[in-house]
């Protein structure tokens, strides 16, 4: 079963093309953000979907995620209805947040995924440094990869520049965004034997 997980480029073991989607029930699109320049807030968003394209070149790979915004969960109802309102993510306009990758790069474990994230109708280029975790078989038969990925985006690039004044100088919300995403993706359609994924 692991043979046809995986596969060797190079000196590399990655996991074997085709198309792998993501196992919302095993994956975690969170997020952070201080708060009064001290402590950082975190949350997440519990729905979303996507998938990842592993090509037989790797580099010629791709990601594609789409994120329900109204999902968001930062363990506080009251924050979250204002998070959902225009002064940050105007969900009722702008529903979905999008990453579309335009590139890969990388090798071994390591690998820099850039592409173009969509939030609020703007979009702005991001890298997302990525590691492979590995592979394994579930007992359903079915074959799985794993991955992690950080970036860091300035909100207020994307329209989200609420914000309130500290009397002591500073501000309530931090401008700097750190994204951390832990991903369990399924094998649903290799890929056919010397063609692209």
């Amino acid at each position: 079963m692991t043979a046809a997980m995986t596969r060797t480029v190079g000196d590399d073991t990655l996991p074997a093309a085709g198309t792998w989607s993501i196992d919302p029930s095993h994956t975690s699109v969170g997020f952070s953000v201080r708060h009064l320049g001290l402590s950082k807030v975190r949350g997440r968003f519990s729905s979303f979907t996507g998938d990842v394209v592993v090509a037989e070149d790797p580099a010629r790979s791709s990601v594609q995620v789409a994120v329900d915004v109204t999902s968001i969960d930062t363990r506080d109802e009251k924050r979250d209805e204002h998070l959902r309102t225009n002064d940050f993510f105007n969900a009722t306009e702008f529903p979905t947040m999008t990453f579309t990758s335009t590139s890969v790069s990388g090798s071994g474990r390591d690998w820099q995924v850039t592409g173009d994230l969509t939030i609020r109708g703007v979009t702005r280029q991001v890298t997302l440094d990525t590691t492979f975790e590995g592979t394994a078989s579930d007992p359903w038969g079915g074959s799985r990869a794993a991955f992690t990925a950080t970036t860091e985006v300035d909100r207020e690039q994307f329209g989200m520049t609420w914000n309130a004044a500290l009397e002591s100088g500073g501000v309530l919300v931090g401008k700097k965004v750190k994204i951390e995403i832990e991903a369990e993706v399924v094998l649903q359609a290799p890929a056919a034997a010397g063609g692209e994924a």
